[in-house]
C-alpha cells in the first residue's frame, strides 16, 4: 500500500505531465528520471532499507529514552545531594552560632572572674600596704621612744652627776636601770 501511494504521488506531482511529446518514451528525459527514481525506491524497498532505518531510529529513540531516564535519575540524586548539603550547612551554621554564644558567655565569665581577682588582689595589696604603714609607724614610734629614753637617761645621768655624791649617784643609777629594765620587759 505504501508503494502504491508513493508511486501515485510521484506520478501526480511529476513535472513530466507538463512536457511535450509522448510521456512513455525513453526519449523523454522526465520519463527516464521517473523510471530511475522508481527503480531506486524499489531497490530500497527490496533491501528493506525503511525497516532498517526504522530499527535504527527505534534503537536511537530507546537510547535517547534511556539517557533521559538516567538524566532524571541524576537530577533527582543531585536534588537529594543538594538538600543534604543544605541541611548540613544549616546544621553547621547553628553549631557555629552555639559555639560563638558559648565563647561569648565564657568570655564574660572570664572577665567577671578577672574583675573579682583584680579586686581581691587590690584589697590584699591595700591590706599589705596598711600593715606596712602600721608597722613602720610602730617602728618609728619605738625608735623615737628609745632615742628619747636614751637622751633622758643621759641627761638625767649628767644632772645627777652634777648634783649628787658618788654614793647617791650609784643608788640613782641602780634605780634608773631598774625602771628602764621594767619598761623594756
Amino acid at each position: 500500500m505504501k508503494l502504491k501511494l508513493a508511486l501515485g504521488l510521484s506520478v501526480c506531482a511529476s513535472p513530466a505531465l507538463a512536457a511535450s511529446g509522448p510521456f512513455f518514451s525513453l526519449y523523454n528525459t522526465n520519463f527516464v528520471v521517473l523510471l530511475g527514481f522508481l527503480v531506486f525506491v524499489g531497490i530500497l524497498l527490496w533491501k528493506k532499507v525503511p525497516a532498517v532505518l526504522g530499527g535504527v531510529l527505534d534503537k536511537r529513540a530507546a537510547q535517547i529514552k534511556s539517557d533521559l531516564d538516567e538524566a532524571r535519575a541524576l537530577r533527582d540524586e543531585a536534588k537529594a545531594l543538594l538538600a543534604s548539603y543544605e541541611q548540613k550547612q544549616k546544621d553547621v551554621a547553628e553549631q557555629s552560632a552555639r559555639i560563638i554564644a558559648n565563647a561569648k558567655d565564657e568570655a564574660h565569665a572570664a572577665a567577671a572572674t578577672a574583675k573579682d581577682d583584680l579586686a581581691q588582689s587590690i584589697a590584699r595589696r591595700m591590706a599589705a600596704a596598711s600593715d606596712q604603714i602600721t608597722s613602720a609607724e610602730a617602728a618609728a614610734i619605738a625608735a623615737v621612744r628609745n632615742q628619747a629614753i636614751s637622751v633622758a637617761v643621759a641627761a638625767a645621768g649628767e644632772v645627777l652627776a652634777k648634783q649628787s655624791s658618788p654614793a647617791s649617784a650609784s643608788a640613782s643609777i641602780d634605780a634608773a636601770i631598774a625602771v628602764v629594765e621594767a619598761k623594756f620587759h
